[in-house]
C-alpha cells in the first residue's frame, strides 16, 4: 500500500488529514461530535471554556476553537466535517466556514466555485509523484 500522505504534504495550504493527524486531533473532533445533541450545544454557548475542559485537547487546541480558527484547528488534527459540527453550532453555513478559511468573504468564496474553484497552477503537489497513481 502506498503512502500519499507523504507524497502530497507539499501541497500549498493542504493538510492531509491522515492517521497522524486523526491521533491528534481526535479529541478535538469528540468535541465537535458532541455539538451535535442539543444539550451539549446549549452548554458549550453558555460556557465554552468550562465545556471545553471535559475534552483532554492541547491548549493550542482549546484556543484554537476558542479563537473559531478553522485553519489551525485542521493543522492541529481537526477533520473538516467534524468541525463543521462547530460552525454549524454558531450558525455558519459549510460555504461560509469556507470563505472564512480562505480569507475571502462568502460572496467572492461562492463566485470562485462557481467559476470552478481555485486554479491548479500553483496548488499543486510539487513532488515527483504527480506521475503516479
Amino acid at each position: 500500500m502506498t503512502d500519499y500522505s507523504e507524497a502530497f504534504k507539499d501541497i500549498p495550504g493542504t493538510v492531509i488529514f491522515d492517521a497522524t493527524q486523526s491521533r491528534l486531533g481526535y479529541h478535538l473532533n469528540m468535541f465537535c461530535m458532541a455539538l451535535m445533541k442539543e444539550e451539549n450545544r446549549l452548554a458549550f454557548k453558555a460556557d465554552e471554556r468550562a465545556f471545553l475542559k471535559k475534552f483532554p485537547m492541547s491548549a493550542e487546541q482549546c484556543q484554537a476553537v476558542l479563537d473559531r480558527d478553522y485553519n489551525r484547528m485542521i493543522s492541529l488534527g481537526g477533520n473538516i466535517y467534524f468541525l463543521a459540527k462547530l460552525g454549524a453550532t454558531d450558525g455558519c453555513s459549510f460555504q461560509n466556514l469556507a470563505s472564512k478559511m480562505t480569507g475571502s468573504t462568502e460572496d467572492e468564496y461562492r463566485e470562485m466555485m462557481i467559476a470552478g474553484g481555485r486554479p491548479a497552477e500553483g496548488n499543486r503537489s510539487k513532488s515527483e509523484w504527480k506521475n503516479h497513481g
